[in-house]
């Protein structure tokens, strides 16, 4: 990926936790709001396996994004706040090269515009 930390410098401070891994579930990037997140301890999830921390049915949502190219989505509840999930391949001339994870707070009130109607 060249020089990781350069390369995502613009997710750094961003309002959503990213958490970026190689093909093997290595993680080769977390930016601020993943590693309060995350790292535990004061201990880095940067260069470990996340495959350990997640249960056999994630195990198979992580295999099916990389071997059939297709992103996950969904909504959780953590502390009392409802997040927004979504988790993709990246890839590098179409070729996948790992997964994203995006991970934001949804206000309690949220407009939606149907942009299907017109005008």
């Amino acid at each position: 990926m060249g020089n990781t930390a350069d390369s995502f410098q613009w997710a750094e401070d961003i309002e959503a936790a990213v958490t970026v891994s190689d093909k093997e579930g290595v993680v080769v990037y977390m930016n601020k709001r993943s590693r309060e997140t995350f790292n535990k301890n004061g201990e880095s999830m940067v260069g470990r396996s996340m495959l350990p921390c997640h249960n056999e049915r994630s195990k198979e949502i992580i295999n099916e994004m990389l071997t059939q190219n297709v992103p996950h989505c969904y909504t959780i509840t953590k502390n009392g706040r409802k997040k927004m999930i979504f988790q993709t391949p990246w890839r590098v001339d179409g070729e996948v090269k790992g997964l994203v994870e995006f991970s934001f707070i949804l206000p309690d009130e949220m407009p939606h515009y149907d942009r299907d109607k017109q005008v």
